[in-house]
C-alpha cells in the first residue's frame, strides 16, 4: 500500500518521520506473528504442567463440605442406609445410534453412551475431500469423547463412561428425535437423554444416583475438535496476542463475554456460576454450554496434552514432535441434575446471534476479532457479508470491492500528505540555506539547535506542520489491522474459492499473490516520488520492502494477501494518477532543480 510502503518522501525531519511511521507498521504486523509464536511456544509449555495439575486435583479427595460439588453423593453415601436395589439394566453387546438432520449427523456408542462421531454437513475436512467431524479422534481416544461425563470421584469417571447403556433406540432416527442412554447396577443408575431439533443446538438431561442419592456429574465436551489435527491447524485455533483469544474458553456470566487464553486455562478448576453459557471453541467452532439456571451452573476447564509430529507428512515414531494443548470443558449443576442446552457448530456470527441463553443473551461474543480491533473488525465484516449476500456471491470479488472502497475513502489522505510534501519541497532551498549556515557547526555544538529554531519556525510562517503529513497515515493504522484481522479470523473465508484459490483462508498453493505482492509493491516504490530521499534509503525502501511483505504473505491467509494485491494495483493507479496532476508536475520540476543544483555542485 504505498500510502504505508512508501509514502511521498521529502528531505528534512519530515522524511524521517515519514520513513518512521512506515517502519513502525512494519514492526506492528511482524509482532502479531511473533506474539502468535511466542503465545504457541508458552502454551506447550505449561501443557504438561496443566495435566500434572489435573490429575492431581482427580486423585485428591472429594471435599467433605455440603457446599462442594460432589459432596452430596458422598455424604448421603456416608450417613444414610442404602436404598433397595434397584433391577439391574446393562446392554448385551456394543451398539451404535445416529440422528441425522440436514445439519448434521452425529453418531451415537451406547459404551459409555458417547458421541463417536458429529459430522458437520455443510462444511468439509481441510482437504475438502468429505464433511467434517468435530470429533477430534486422536484426543477423544485418549482424553474423551463429546457428551462423556465429568465427575469429582476419580474412580466413577472411567465407570460412568465405559458401561454399556441400553439405548432407546439404534439405527438412525431422523431430527426431531429424542435418544436415551440407561444403565443400573451394584446402586449406581444413570439416566443421559438427549434431543436433537433441525438446528445447532439439542437438549441433554442427565441424572446419576447412587443408592438413590444424586451424584454431581457434568457433561464434557473433553478433547478440541476434528479440524484440529497437525500442529498448524493447533496454532492457528489456539493461539492469539493478549489482546483477545479466538479459542480457549468462553464464559458468560452476564453482559461481558469472558474468554481465557490456553495457556491460562488450568486443568480441573472448577468455576461456578452464574454462567450463562460455557464452552470452549477453537479458530471456526465451538462446544458451548447454556445451563437452564445459570445461578447453578458449574464449569469444569479440562486442559490435556499430546504430542504431534512437526512434519505431519511423515508421522513416524522418529519424527520430531511437539507437544500441543488440548482443552475441554465440562458443565454441570451443584443441585446434581443436568438439564442444559448445547450448540455444537460454525462460530458463524448469523447462526450465533439467534441463539439466545437463558437470560436472552445470544452467543454472538464467541467471535472474537480481537478486543483491540473488533471495534472496527465486525462492521467491516458486516459491509463485506452484505456485499457477498446482495449480488456478488463470491466471498473474493467481495474482498476486492471492500479493497477499492477502502482505497476510495482513503484518497483524501493522500493527497493531504501529498500537499504536505510539495508544501515541504518549496522551502526546501530555504532550508538548505539554513543547514549550510550551521555546516561548520558540530552536531554536539549547542547552536545546532539555533538551526533546529530557525527551521522550525520557517515552517511555522509557511503553515507547514511536519507531524500533521503523517497523521493522515496514521490514522489509516486502525482500519487496516482491523481488516486484517477481520479476514484472518471469519469462518466465511474458510474453504472459500476465488479463480484459482481454493481456500481464502490458507496460503496460496502457487504462490502466484505473494509474487504479484512483490511485482506490485516494486511498482508503488516507483510511481511514488521520493525526492530528496537518500539513495541507499531509497534502494531500501524500494527492493527490501516489497521482499519483506511478500515473504509474509507467502504464508498468510490468501484472503489477506488478495486484499493486500489489489490494494497496490489501486495505489499504483492513484499514484499514477496524482503524478500527471498539477501538484505532480511541479514537484517533478523542483526535484529536477534540485537535482541539477547538487550536480553543479559536485562539478
Amino acid at each position: 500500500m504505498p500510502e504505508i510502503q512508501n509514502p511521498n518522501q521529502q528531505g528534512g525531519p519530515d522524511s524521517r518521520m515519514l520513513l518512521f511511521y512506515a517502519v513502525m507498521f512494519l514492526a506492528i504486523f511482524l509482532g502479531l506473528q511473533y506474539f502468535r509464536t511466542r503465545n504457541e511456544s508458552v502454551a506447550q509449555k505449561h501443557a504438561p504442567a496443566a495435566a500434572s495439575q489435573q490429575t492431581a486435583q482427580k486423585g485428591a479427595a472429594v471435599p467433605a463440605s455440603s457446599s462442594e460439588p460432589g459432596a452430596a453423593g458422598t455424604t448421603a453415601k456416608a450417613g444414610k442406609p442404602a436404598a433397595p436395589a434397584t433391577p439391574a439394566i446393562e446392554a448385551a453387546s456394543e451398539t451404535t445410534t445416529v440422528i441425522e438432520s440436514p445439519l448434521y449427523r452425529v453418531t451415537f456408542s451406547n459404551k459409555g453412551g458417547v458421541v463417536t462421531s458429529w459430522v458437520l454437513k455443510k462444511y468439509t475436512n481441510d482437504a475438502q475431500t468429505k464433511a467434517l467431524d468435530l470429533v477430534n479422534q486422536a484426543a477423544a481416544k485418549q482424553f474423551g469423547y463429546p457428551l462423556s461425563l465429568y465427575s469429582y470421584d476419580q474412580q466413577l469417571t472411567p465407570q460412568l463412561n465405559s458401561v454399556l447403556y441400553k439405548p432407546s433406540a439404534t439405527g438412525t432416527l431422523q431430527a426431531p428425535a429424542t435418544v436415551s442412554f440407561v444403565y443400573s447396577a451394584g446402586g449406581l443408575t444413570i439416566h443421559k437423554t438427549f434431543h436433537f431439533e433441525n438446528s445447532y443446538v439439542l437438549k441433554a438431561d442427565v441424572r446419576v444416583t447412587d443408592n438413590g442419592q444424586p451424584v454431581t456429574t457434568l457433561l464434557a465436551w473433553p478433547s478440541g475438535f476434528g479440524d484440529q489435527e497437525t500442529l498448524p491447524q493447533y496454532a492457528s485455533a489456539q493461539i492469539d496476542m493478549e489482546t483477545g483469544a479466538k479459542t480457549g474458553f468462553h464464559i458468560l456470566g452476564g453482559p461481558e463475554v469472558k474468554q481465557i487464553l490456553p495457556k491460562k486455562v488450568s486443568g480441573g478448576d472448577t468455576i461456578h456460576g452464574p454462567l450463562d453459557y460455557a464452552g470452549v471453541g477453537d479458530l471456526y467452532f465451538a462446544s458451548i454450554f447454556l445451563p437452564q439456571n445459570p445461578d447453578n451452573a458449574l464449569l469444569v476447564t479440562l486442559h490435556h496434552a499430546m504430542e504431534l509430529p512437526v512434519n505431519g507428512a511423515k508421522p513416524d515414531s522418529k519424527a520430531k514432535k511437539n507437544q500441543v494443548s488440548v482443552l475441554g470443558a465440562a458443565v454441570g449443576s451443584t443441585t446434581g441434575e443436568i438439564h442444559d442446552r448445547l450448540f455444537v457448530g460454525p462460530k458463524a456470527s448469523g447462526i450465533l446471534k439467534t441463539i439466545q441463553t437463558a437470560d436472552h443473551y445470544n452467543l454472538e461474543g464467541v467471535v472474537n476479532y480481537s478486543s483491540w480491533w473488533g471495534w472496527i473488525s465486525k462492521p467491516m465484516f458486516l459491509l463485506l457479508q452484505f456485499f457477498h449476500d446482495h449480488g456478488i456471491r463470491n466471498w473474493g470479488w467481495a474482498i476486492l470491492l471492500m479493497t477499492v472502497i477502502f482505497y476510495s475513502l482513503m484518497w483524501p489522505t493522500r493527497l493531504t500528505m501529498m500537499k504536505k510534501s510539495l508544501a515541504m519541497m518549496r522551502i526546501q532551498p530555504q532550508m538548505d540555506a539554513i543547514k549550510a549556515k550551521y555546516a561548520k557547526y558540530k552536531a554536539t555544538d549547542p547552536r545546532k539547535q539555533e538551526m533546529n529554531q530557525e527551521m522550525m519556525d520557517l515552517q511555522k510562517r509557511e503553515g507547514i506542520n511536519m507531524f500533521a503529513g503523517c497523521l493522515p497515515m496514521l490514522l489509516q493504522y486502525p482500519l487496516l489491522i482491523g481488516f486484517y484481522e477481520m479476514l484472518e479470523g471469519t469462518i466465511a473465508l474458510r474453504h472459500a474459492h476465488w479463480l484459482w484459490l481454493p481456500d481464502l483462508s490458507a496460503p496460496d498453493p502457487y504462490h502466484i499473490l505473494p509474487i504479484f505482492v512483490i511485482l506490485s509493491m516494486f511498482l508503488v516504490q516507483f510511481f511514488t516520488p521520493s525526492p530528496g530521499v537518500d539513495p541507499k534509503q531509497q534502494r531500501m525502501m524500494a527492493f527490501m520492502l516489497p521482499a519483506i511483505f511478500g515473504f509474509m504473505m507467502w504464508n498468510i491467509g490468501s484472503g489477506v494477501a488478495l486484499y493486500w494485491a489489489g490494494g497496490n494495483v489501486i495505489g499504483v493507479a492513484q499514484q499514477f494518477i496524482m503524478n500527471k496532476s498539477k501538484m505532480g508536475r511541479e514537484m517533478r520540476e523542483l526535484a529536477a532543480k534540485r537535482a541539477a543544483k547538487k550536480a553543479a555542485k559536485k562539478r
